[in-house]
């Protein structure tokens, strides 16, 4: 019969649990940072459009149906997006560039800048965003 001197040692290390019976300890007084600003949704897309045509234009993808398929989106949204390249350069610089203590936009007003992209003449577009209720927010 064989005997094995060698002996098998587990070292386990447990925290120790947060929440009301303790356990939680208290960082020093160490000043909380506040979180930055959240981006406002149609400030993200617009960024976004603008970012999809040049990797369109690179030719790191071959149409806006890839995006969609790379995005697990559908055309029509990959659309709706590309469509706000569609317009004017100063209503574009006020969604990429909003106040500072604008809150993140609402899909109304994703709606709402849609309709202003479908205008054709520059002009109309500026006289429609201008008459937008949020739009005195979204101006630098």
């Amino acid at each position: 019969m064989k005997t094995n001197a060698e002996v098998l040692q587990i070292e386990i290390t447990i925290a120790p649990a947060k929440g009301r019976k303790g356990g939680q300890h208290r960082s020093p007084a160490v000043p909380k940072v506040p979180d930055p600003p959240r981006i406002p949704r149609i400030t993200r897309l617009m960024a976004l459009a603008i970012k999809f045509q040049d990797m369109v234009d690179r030719g790191e993808v071959r149409d806006y149906a890839d995006l969609a398929r790379l995005g697990y989106v559908s055309r029509a949204r990959i659309t709706q997006i590309m469509n706000l390249l569609n317009l004017a350069p100063q209503i574009q610089e006020a969604l990429l560039f909003p106040n500072e203590g604008l809150n993140s936009c609402s899909v109304a007003c994703e709606n709402r800048i849609r309709g202003v992209a479908r205008l054709i003449p520059w002009e109309d577009q500026s006289a429609a965003f201008g008459a937008m209720p949020r739009a005195a927010a979204l101006r630098t």
